[in-house]
């Protein structure tokens, strides 16, 4: 789920990388405000440069926490005349924070009471048989767990169990034939845990933060639901999930024969004993959650329409997936726990565990992406992308789907996408292209960075285990990252247009209002 942030910031804040976009932001913000004045009518397009300029630049090298940096437009904005105070800090909480945080803490939930644990073992039980068996369970368990959990948690999770598993296949048939194979291990978990996590609009941050920025920009764009998104972005995730699976069992297959049984497993599901009673709670509660997700609205199969179970309330349009969020995580903290009397089965102590610190981040993006559209420098960007017209969209996005992967190997996901998709929509609106065939496709390349053990937590994690080496995680990371953004371009011809209705040769109406 959620808290899928790459998280890359040195807290001392005190590396060269560091301390050179400090006094480099700045010194470019006011180079900006001094030189730069493309709308002598508006001034605030020109200072509204200066203060993306150094949002970017901070959030980039990561030269004060991100958090810190997505505070500025809530001082920086009036101080300049961009917006005034009020209407920027209405931008820090909305809906979309509320689908976020509502997940969450249904997420926090299944850890609290080792459901997520509970699941990840029954699905090595069933698939680990055999090397590639063992392979596609962990990888299955760490995408659907990050569909809903942190794939930073998820990841962790796995981590003990592969090891185990590692030890024990070692003891049975020697080092040198499972060494290649526990690498494969390690990496099919981190990437499977980012690669589950885009299938959901609460998978990981820069999701939401699409939708939020979307609705900025276009207003008069359709709603995007849970359940379109899931349609759309599920069976990417399954065939790339299948994909690394291929890959990494041919790139990474035994040196040698060894046996495998399935006591490891065994013992660990053991552990867990028989399924609590707040296990079964949270399984409920996240069950109808998923599925008041998937139904809130009309489905449409084509045939016939299934009617969402909005249409039972007097103003349909008034719930949102963020109030089913809420809904459902508040009957956690109201039916009381039986295995630890006097609490009950999330309590208030599990809100110190939100991340407030993203729900910021999030709220920064939303400002600029705010400031981006009040200051005109939207408009003023688009045209300086006119000359985009001449290229065809296919190459648009596929040009968009290679930066924003490639770009997300050295930059927080979260941060890059708050700081391109204000970009991006001006760009669509130059090209007279639909901006969901640009927007979705580059939002979920933000999340395929495969190369570098600092790219994602996922990566960092099994990189800190000691037996990969970068040249591991960059040789295969370069391939998932082609094969990626080959995917989503392939995608959003073939998906798009049936799900969201995008026609690649057709700019709609509503993104010209």
């Amino acid at each position: 789920m959620v808290e899928n942030i790459d998280e890359k910031t040195n807290p001392n804040n005190n590396t060269p990388a560091q301390l050179i976009g400090l006094v480099a932001g700045p010194i470019v913000a006011g180079l900006f405000l001094i030189f730069f004045d493309p709308d002598p009518q508006r001034p605030e397009v020109g200072r509204m440069a200066a203060v993306a300029a150094l949002m970017a630049i901070w959030w980039l090298f990561e030269a004060v926490p991100l958090y810190v940096t997505a505070l500025l437009p809530v001082f920086v904005f009036p101080l300049l005349g961009i917006m005034s105070g009020k209407t920027v800090s209405s931008q820090y909480f909305n809906w979309v924070i509320f689908l976020f945080l509502g997940g969450f803490l249904v997420a926090l939930a299944m850890e609290r009471w080792s459901l997520h644990r509970r699941i990840a073992i029954n699905v090595l039980l069933v698939l680990g048989g055999n090397p590639y068996g063992i392979m596609l369970g962990f990888m299955v368990a760490a995408g659907f767990l990050s569909m809903w959990i942190s794939n930073t948690a998820s990841t962790m999770m796995m981590i003990p169990v592969i090891m185990a598993v590692v030890m024990k296949l070692e003891e049975t048939s020697g080092k040198e034939n499972v060494d290649r194979y526990s690498k494969g291990l390690l990496l099919g978990v981190a990437h499977a845990a980012s690669i589950g996590g885009v299938a959901t609009l609460v998978g990981t941050p820069p999701n939401p933060a699409f939708l939020k920025i979307f609705s900025i920009h276009f207003p008069n764009g359709p709603e995007i639901s849970f359940a379109q998104w899931f349609a759309f972005a599920c069976p990417i995730s399954i065939v790339f999930i299948a994909f690394l699976w291929f890959y990494l069992s041919w790139s990474y297959k035994p040196t040698g024969p060894f046996l495998v049984d399935k006591e490891e497993f065994r013992k660990q599901h053991k552990a867990l004993g028989p399924m609590k009673y707040e296990e079964k709670v949270v399984a409920l509660v996240f069950t109808s959650l998923a599925i008041l997700w998937l139904t809130r609205k009309d489905i449409n199969f084509g045939l016939f329409v299934m009617p969402g179970w909005s249409r039972l309330l007097d103003n349909p349009g008034y719930f949102n997936d963020g109030a089913t969020a809420i809904a459902m995580a508040t009957i956690l903290f109201l039916i009381p726990s039986k295995n630890e009397p006097g609490s009950r089965v999330l309590d208030w102590q599990a809100v110190n565990r939100l991340p407030w610190g993203i729900v910021l981040l999030f709220g920064g993006g939303f400002a600029l992406a705010h400031g981006f559209k009040e200051s005109g420098l939207s408009v003023w960007v688009g045209l300086q992308l006119d000359g985009v017209k001449v290229l065809h969209p296919f190459i648009v996005v596929a040009c968009v789907c290679l930066l924003a992967t490639f770009l997300t190997e050295l930059t927080s996901n979260t941060a890059t996408t708050q700081i391109m998709l204000p970009i991006l929509a001006s760009l669509s609106v130059a090209a007279q292209i639909d901006p969901l065939l640009i927007m979705i496709p580059a939002t979920i390349s933000h999340s395929f960075a495969f190369m570098l053990p600092v790219a994602t937590p996922p990566n960092a994690i099994v990189f800190g285990v000691g037996r990969l080496t970068v040249m591991d995680m960059a040789k295969t990371g370069l391939v998932l990252n082609l094969f990626g953004a080959l995917l989503l371009l392939i995608a959003a011809y073939v998906l798009l247009p049936v799900i969201f209705g995008v026609d690649p040769g057709v700019f709609p109406d509503w993104a010209g209002k």
